[in-house]
């Protein structure tokens, strides 16, 4: 078997990273390409060496530029890789342009797509992830769900729950295995011995509307009662300059201003952080693997389990909700316990294991085929049932032939249906076909 990792930017080479070490540790064949969406050295070679990987086998170099040519190079040049390499599956990770791109030519070619945590959905298609996670996601044949709540998003787009495995998030493995490699090399060059905040803020929706921004400054101002590390990137310096913001911060006491910090150097500041306050998918992520409360910057999340299980509250950028919400945190220690001991929604570390079963299980099985179908058929319709009967999903199937149940409503509530759930009392949405 071989298998073909697609990477483009740092958070897939860092989620990806535990896969690729449970797949070599296994001895199987593989090959790495990297798009090159994120291009300087800190980005590529580099940060592979820092994370101890191995070097990419092809790099396309697609490097910055507008979405529609990003895409069209790595269409192109992941085409002409996969031609010649031959892959028995490809993975992709997340929501990039490089994910997109990927599973895209890959589908194209007949070759099955694996996408390591599918099914995030923030329901918001002004975001170019929400595009690029949903193409993703319909072009894939195996579904590396994080949690429940993602498996039930593509139950409700049609998708066979059969393909859907939930495993946990990599992110989990990620930094349980860089946070080791981080505290040997890490060398922060700032106070890191009292408390403080981490603040992160890059996304477009903030950092592109000026009375967004202006809001989240002038609460960061009045939050004068800890220190925040601010590693700011070089747009966000350039809007906050612009918009004659860049200078208050940097004059603020309690406000430091930092390069932006490389990825292990950034996981040793979030370990030693009392809350991080953020606008990033991963972070909030990270943020409840490392037990760390999280204030988010925004109006929705793809990752609703974060907050759902209480490490996370979203605050969007109204200057009051952020500031009393971090005052909240500081001053409530029961609240701010409670963050930090709020179940990890994402699993316990071992989601590459679980994702490494399952592609060689499919393989071995000979189900790592894209192939026509053999019978004249079609959908009959959908339909709801009531199940009075003591029996399980794989039961319920077998018994009932061609038919395929969707989704389990538990009262009020959806769930997965994995094939030993019980279905006694429960209501159950199905499809019935028609096979000649």
């Amino acid at each position: 078997m071989k298998i073909a990792f697609i990477i483009g930017t740092r958070p897939e080479i860092i989620k990806m990273s535990p896969l690729i070490d449970e797949v070599k540790r296994r001895g199987i064949n593989f090959i790495l390409i990297h798009t090159g969406q994120h291009y300087d050295r800190e980005m590529s070679e580099q940060f592979f060496e820092d994370l101890e990987l191995p070097q990419p086998d092809y790099n396309i170099g697609v490097g910055s530029t507008t979405h529609g040519k990003q895409t069209a190079v790595m269409l192109d040049g992941i085409e002409e890789i996969l031609s010649s390499e031959k892959p028995d599956i490809v993975l992709v990770e997340g929501d990039t342009n490089a994910v997109m791109a990927g599973a895209l030519a890959a589908s194209k070619m007949h070759i099955p797509v694996g996408h390591v945590e599918s099914g995030l959905r923030s329901y918001d298609k002004t975001m170019p992830e929400e595009i690029n996670r949903i193409v993703a996601d319909i072009c894939s044949e195996l579904y590396f769900v994080p949690t429940e709540e993602s498996a039930v998003n593509l139950i409700f787009e049609g998708l066979h729950p059969q393909d859907i495995h939930i495993t946990g998030n990599t992110v989990v493995d990620a930094v349980y295995r860089n946070l080791k490699i981080a505290e040997k090399y890490s060398n922060l060059d700032f106070d890191i011995k009292k408390d403080f905040i981490t603040l992160t803020l890059h996304r477009a929706e903030n950092t592109d509307n000026p009375q967004r921004l202006k809001n989240i400054t002038d609460a960061l101002l009045e939050l004068k009662e800890i220190d925040i590390i601010f590693p700011v990137h070089p747009r966000t310096i350039k809007t906050l300059q612009e918009l004659k913001l860049y200078d208050q911060l940097a004059r603020a006491d309690h406000i430091q201003l930092i390069k932006p910090a490389g990825y292990l150097d950034f996981l040793v500041l979030l370990s030693h952080s009392k809350a991080v306050i953020t606008d990033s998918g991963g972070i909030q992520e990270e943020a409840i693997t490392m037990d760390l409360p999280c204030i988010t910057l925004r109006y929705n999340t793809e990752r609703p389990e974060t907050v759902t299980a209480g490490g996370n509250i979203l605050v969007g950028t109204d200057k009051e909700r952020i500031i009393q919400t971090v005052h909240n945190i500081l001053e409530d220690e029961e609240l701010y316990q409670r963050m930090r001991q709020a179940e990890n929604p994402y699993g316990d570390g071992k989601t590459s294991q679980k994702i490494v079963d399952i592609i060689t299980e499919a393989y071995e099985n000979g189900n790592l085929k894209i192939t026509p179908p053999e019978n004249i058929g079609g959908l009959e319709g959908r339909f709801i049932q009531k199940v009075e009967e003591s029996i399980d999903v794989l039961g319920y199937e077998e018994k009932n032939a061609s038919t395929r149940i969707i989704v389990v409503f538990d009262g009020d509530k959806a769930q997965f249906p994995p094939g030993n759930l019980q279905l006694k009392g429960k209501t159950i949405i199905l499809e019935r076909f028609s096979v000649e």
